[in-house]
């Protein structure tokens, strides 16, 4: 996987629609037999990784691996909820949805029913909440009025939602030379709460520099150098999310083969190198090296990402990148099987407290 960008509302509203849930670390931490209940406030630590930047210094990461194996997790200070802006109109759509499909199961009404009230079909009400079409703001008064919500916060929220998810996101500036099969990804990752990812052969898209990522990007066949600055651009912009104040936790597990790999030569491997370095200190951002010895691993079938959400109409996702498509796995099943793998590379990887120490080294060896 070359990562998925290369083929190759208001406060108060989102208060309403989006209870926080801590599952992904709570979840860990229980099956793991640690105790989560380190003190860690998210927002004074990302500050303070801001404040380490700009003056030279660095801070404690957040998230480590100690050296008997087990994972150290901090109890997560709740967040602030994602801005739905950011996520862009797919996962609107998906938000938005889901929450109508409850309420119209809540209020014991069937899809024939609703869609009468709208004067249109079933199918279209289907459709409408799997996220699949485009939301009329007087389809959603009207339902919601059908449904019981006349007024109130819930309602103001959901019709401002509803108006949200006709803005486009910032990568459809990008539309014309991304595969229209990765553009869902953007949406899905800048929403998620959680990205957890194994990469076999590079450098997480995330944590690349854009002369790192040109280099990937021309591996594959794009017809001109125009367009692998675009799409390394357009890579380097999701890495936006992770200086939001509100990051996602970010837990990549990386082949020791990605860094002895030398890719756009010696000076841009070690620019990479340093930078990987700089971002362990990131307090969202934990960065784990699965050396050689540690033998045969069950992700030895490629690179994946899972995507771990808190708001409650978005299920986990496992992003699985292929030569001209990609796999979007949202079954509770498929995702806890990538859980099961990913947590048990997690484990023969070497510690998270180690790994400057690691790129350093293979900085010094190029």
């Amino acid at each position: 996987m070359t990562s998925p960008d290369d083929g190759g509302s208001q406060p108060g509203a989102d208060a309403v629609l989006f209870p926080l849930v801590r599952q992904a670390v709570d979840r860990l931490a229980d099956q793991l037999g640690r105790d989560a209940d380190a003190e860690a406030n998210g927002a004074a630590q990302f500050h303070s990784w801001l404040a380490g930047r700009a003056s030279g210094g660095t801070v404690t990461q957040a998230m480590t691996a100690d050296g008997g194996g087990a994972l150290s997790l901090p109890t997560e200070a709740p967040q602030q909820l994602y801005n739905l802006r950011s996520a862009g109109p797919s996962v609107q759509r998906l938000v938005l949805g889901g929450h109508l499909r409850r309420l119209r199961e809540q209020a014991g009404m069937t899809t024939q029913r609703a869609a009468a009230g709208i004067r249109s079909s079933h199918s279209k009400i289907s459709r409408m909440e799997h996220g699949r079409v485009g939301f009329k703001a007087r389809d959603i008064g009207d339902l919601l009025t059908m449904y019981g919500v006349v007024d109130g916060p819930e309602r103001d929220a959901l019709l401002e939602l509803a108006k949200e998810t006709r803005t486009p996101g910032w990568w459809q500036a990008y539309s014309d030379i991304l595969p229209h099969w990765v553009e869902p990804y953007f949406g899905l990752e800048s929403a998620a709460s959680f990205i957890r990812e194994f990469e076999l052969q590079f450098v997480p898209g995330l944590l690349q520099i854009e002369d790192y990522a040109r280099a990937v990007i021309r591996l594959g066949n794009l017809p001109s150098e125009e367009e692998v600055v675009r799409r390394a651009r357009a890579r380097v912009s999701r890495q936006q999310i992770l200086s939001r104040e509100d990051p996602p936790k970010f837990w990549a597990v990386m082949d020791e083969g990605a860094l002895l790999r030398t890719i756009g030569g010696r000076d841009v491997m070690r620019k990479q190198l340093r930078h990987l370095i700089e971002m362990c200190d990131h307090p969202a951002i934990t960065l784990q090296i699965l050396p050689f010895t540690a033998g045969a691993h069950r992700a030895m079938g490629g690179p994946f990402t899972i995507l771990r959400y808190s708001a409650a109409d978005l299920r986990d996702v496992v992003y699985i990148e292929q030569l001209t498509s990609a796999l979007y796995l949202d079954k509770p099943a498929e995702v806890e099987a990538y859980l099961e793998v990913i947590e048990e590379v997690s484990l023969q990887a070497k510690p998270a407290s180690v790994t400057p120490d690691l790129l350093q080294t293979a900085l010094d060896e190029i």
